[in-house]
């Protein structure tokens, strides 16, 4: 019962951080105030960041073992020195790509269950990490406090992992893995129409 009301909460969080998130992407806004709460809200306001942290639960609940919490613990370290390189205005190559495809590449990892070794793993959640972490730091508020911006993307960030890791968890219930892997799937999808967009391909 305490599973089923978490999940259900969880669920009611990230349906609401959906619905009021913009069409465009995250690292697309200019103009957010303030340090902390700036940083909570940001990357719940773009769903190509939304998909791609919570596939990286997902995924660490599929591979299992110390990957349940290794993922979610590198792939906010990591960006956090990605977003270090994003203030300090460090160019990355084609950025938008990067990001898109991470929705898309981690998408499939978990739609596919693909049972990757725990480095390979983790060094995939890296890469896309400083990506991820960049486009955060360059779009750093100019009236933000950074430690504090900081500090709330990277706590958000770890939520969308949980709440990833609590959707894996549906594998233990009967048709549970379906579920999971329909939730891969979609998040492929949002990725590869990401994808399509920042080539300039879709309107």
């Amino acid at each position: 019962m305490m599973r089923r009301n978490l999940l259900h909460s969880a669920c009611g969080v990230v349906l609401l951080s959906v619905l009021t998130a913009s069409p465009g992407f995250a690292h697309e806004q200019t103009g957010v105030g303030g340090g902390l709460a700036a940083g909570l809200l940001h990357p719940l306001t773009g769903l190509d960041h939304l998909v791609a942290m919570v596939a990286v639960g997902i995924w660490g609940a599929q591979l299992g073992g110390a990957a349940i919490w290794v993922l979610p613990i590198v792939f906010p370290l990591v960006m956090a020195l990605g977003a270090v390189v994003g203030i300090l205005k460090i160019g990355l190559p084609v950025p938008e790509l990067v990001i898109a495809l991470s929705a898309l590449v981690l998408g499939l990892a978990v739609a596919l269950r693909v049972r990757a070794p725990f480095v390979l793993a983790a060094a995939v959640v890296a890469v896309f990490a400083i990506f991820h972490g960049h486009a955060h730091g360059a779009e750093l508020p100019s009236a933000a406090n950074p430690l504090a911006y900081g500090c709330g993307f990277v706590v958000a960030t770890g939520l969308l992992h949980a709440f990833g890791i609590t959707i894996g968890a549906l594998a233990r219930w009967p048709g549970g893995e379906r579920v999971i892997q329909g939730a891969g799937a979609a998040i492929a999808a949002l990725g590869g129409y990401f994808l399509v967009t920042s080539l300039g391909v879709a309107a």
